[in-house]
This record gives C-alpha cells, structure tokens and sequence, in this order.
C-alpha cells in the first residue's frame, strides 16, 4: 500500500505543478455560471443586439430554477466532456513519452497501483471541479431565479456524476491504448459521441446506458424523482466503469513496452 501512497502523491504533485488544480475548476465554474446568467440577461441582450423597431417589447417568460439548473448540465454535455477528454488524455502518454513511465515500472511498480492513483486523482479533481461549478450555478440560480429544494440539486449532481467518471474512465483506457495524444482524444470523444448520439436518437433504448445520466440528473431536478429505468442505468453504468477500468489495468500490463 505504500507503494500506491506514493504513486497517488506524486500525482496530486503533478496535479499541483502543471497548474490543474487550479484551470480546471476555474473553466468549470465558469461554463456552469454562463447559462444562469445568460438566461437572466437574455431580455437585454435581445435588445440590444436584435435591431427591433422602435417601442418593441421583449417578453420571455420566466424558467423556473429548476430548468435553468437543468440547462446547465446541459452545457456539461458537450463542452464538460471536452474538458475532462482534455485534461487526462495526456496522462499516461507524456509519461511513456518522457521516459518516467520506465523509471516507474523499473522499481516494481503494479498496474493496478499505477492505473489506480491515476483514476482516484483523476476521479477526485474532476468531480470536485464538477461538483464546484454546479454548486455555484445552483447559487445562481437560486439568487437569480427562485429557490431550488436541496435534494434535487443533490440528486442531479449525485446522477450527473455517473457521466463524469464514465467519461474519465474511458478516456483513461485510451489512453493505456495509444500513445499520441491526439488518438486518445479522438477515439475517447468518438467512442462518447457515439453514446450520446445513440441516446439521442434512441432514448428508450439506450436508457441503461451511461449517457442517459444527464435524462435521469434532468428527471431529478424537474420532478423529484427519476425514471424507471434509473435503478438499471445505475447499476449497468457503475459496472461498465469497473469493466474499463479493469480493461485498462489488463491493457497497461501486457502492453509490450513501457517505454
């Protein structure tokens, strides 16, 4: 164990040098504030940039906290996931590139004990940059808007979540797979979109699957509750994460070079 301590230390280290703790909450925060107070300032906006005659009145009926909440984990689809592929892809790469990956694997080092202080570092600042940003939106809104009952803000964080680590996790996996940064972004968003997409175009079908977590987080927030497939998307998505995680523990193991 004490092995794996010192490996989940140097990458909090890591995390600390190359600025990480720092960019990722701060781009986070920002992406979940721009849709409170975007709909908030909506009327004005339209006003001054939409060359209405003379004695025009703009109405917009009001959303409720819970649908400007919602749409902001909208945002997270897209451009969050841009963000998480963005920040680990480079994670095991540059460190193969750069040869630290045999000088680690030199001194008798696990693939589950590297693989493992990775995905808990990863895991734990980007849910914690996620969880940030959302609370502050959630502020906002509150602020802005009308007060939202703390239990769906914590159900739609909780369900969001299982995206988030989804997302993390497969990008992870690329990135024991490939060594260029560039095919560990473009397969993990290939592989994403293609979830997403077929969420999308088929969402009764693919309601098990991890993508359906922005609907079930969606389904909090607007009614309290979610569907009923959310027992199911839960359990298949937490075991479709410990399946590619273990995939990439076996993947890094008998890749045919450290170096």
């Amino acid at each position: 164990m004490s092995t794996f301590f010192t490996l989940l230390g140097k990458e909090w280290l890591e995390a600390w040098r190359d600025k990480r703790l720092l960019w990722l909450p701060i781009v986070m925060m920002l992406l979940a504030i721009a849709q409170p107070i975007t709909y908030y300032f909506m009327p004005q906006i339209l006003d001054m940039a939409g060359n209405l005659p003379p004695g025009s009145v703009i109405q917009i009926p009001t959303p409720s906290g819970e649908e400007v909440l919602n749409s902001t984990l909208s945002q997270f689809g897209v451009m969050g996931t841009a963000i998480i592929v963005l920040s680990v892809m480079g994670s095991i790469s540059q460190e193969r590139s750069s040869g630290v990956l045999a000088l680690i694997m030199s001194r008798q080092v696990l693939p589950l004990q590297y693989i493992g202080s990775k995905w808990l570092t990863h895991a734990g600042i980007i849910w914690s940059s996620f969880a940030l940003a959302y609370s502050l939106a959630a502020y906002y809104v509150v602020i802005l808007f009308k007060p939202i009952p703390v239990s769906r803000i914590l159900a739609g964080l909780l369900t969001y979540s299982i995206w988030i680590l989804f997302v993390m996790t497969v990008t992870l996996c690329m990135g024991a797979l490939f060594r260029k940064t560039a095919g560990i972004a473009g397969t993990s968003l290939l592989i994403l979109g293609g979830f997403s997409l077929a969420n999308t175009l088929f969402p009764k079908v693919m309601s098990w699957s991890p993508a359906s977590a922005l609907s079930q987080a969606s389904s909090f927030l607007i009614n309290g509750k979610g569907t009923d497939s959310f027992s199911v998307m839960l359990c298949l998505s937490l075991g479709f994460i410990f399946c590619i995680f273990a995939g990439t523990v076996l993947a890094f193991k008998h890749y045919d070079s450290y170096s």
